[in-house]
């Protein structure tokens, strides 16, 4: 299981819960960006599970990247690597839709020797079965997709074949919408050998003043990764892993 977090408890609580591996990033209300330094540092300490960061600038479902944008992206991923990074999250695309294969290339040439996963810009891709040959052909470690649907459940379909086509080039990782309900049907439809959630739950705010919010939506609580469904939901996995 990797639990994607955005701040120091939900990492703690996800490794103490089970999980495999973290994805690191900032803002999980905007699809997750690009964690500060300062973070990955904190919880390289105090966690002792892999830690893979986002690279990714702002929001937008679009994926595709000015040159400015791009070029912020690779010093990040410098500076994040030399913090302690073990890995990154990454994807990028064309006006066409489909993988930028140069931005790609640069990115898993900082990486190096680290694993890098090919995010959800996946699922906006034009055409599917080509882009993941052209993400295996690059060398990403693993895909991470909801089968060009709003969750993984929806995505069933997609996915299923998105692991039989990659024949254990890369791991197919099913992500978005992933709860412990449907996590069951997810695992046995697809045969995935990981899977991607954030595990959260409501946690209200210590301080709060009425008519001074800090964001655009309601803050009057934050969301933090429970141990106790990542516990619930590693459960599920290896049940289904000894099968």
């Amino acid at each position: 299981m990797e639990v994607c977090v955005d701040n120091v408890e939900s990492a703690v609580n996800a490794a103490a819960g089970g999980a495999s591996r973290l994805e690191l990033c900032s803002a999980l209300s905007e699809g997750g960006l690009t964690p500060t330094k300062g973070l990955l540092t904190i919880i390289k300490r105090l966690v002792s599970i892999p830690v893979f960061v986002m690279l990714r600038p702002r929001k937008g479902s679009d994926f595709v990247f000015s040159a400015d944008e791009l070029e912020a992206m690779y010093t990040d991923a410098l500076v994040l690597r030399e913090a302690g990074a073990d890995g990154f999250v990454f994807g990028a695309l064309t006006h066409g839709g489909d993988v930028d294969i140069a931005a790609c290339r640069r990115v898993l040439e900082i990486a190096s020797d680290k694993p890098v996963t090919f995010h959800r810009a996946f699922d906006v891709t034009c055409e599917p079965y080509g882009a993941l040959e052209t993400i295996i052909d690059l060398g990403f470690s693993r895909l991470l997709t909801s089968g060009q649907a709003s969750s993984a459940e929806k995505g069933l379909e997609l996915i299923k074949e998105l692991i039989l086509r990659a024949r254990n080039r890369i791991i197919v990782m099913p992500g978005a919408g992933i709860t412990i309900k449907n996590l069951p049907v997810i695992l046995n439809e697809t045969k995935a050998r990981e899977f991607h959630g954030s595990a959260r739950i409501p946690k209200q705010l210590v301080l709060r003043k009425i008519n001074c919010s800090m964001a655009s939506d309601d803050d009057s609580a934050m969301l933090v990764t429970s141990t106790d469904v990542v516990r619930e939901m590693v459960t599920i996995f290896s049940s289904y892993a000894s099968t």
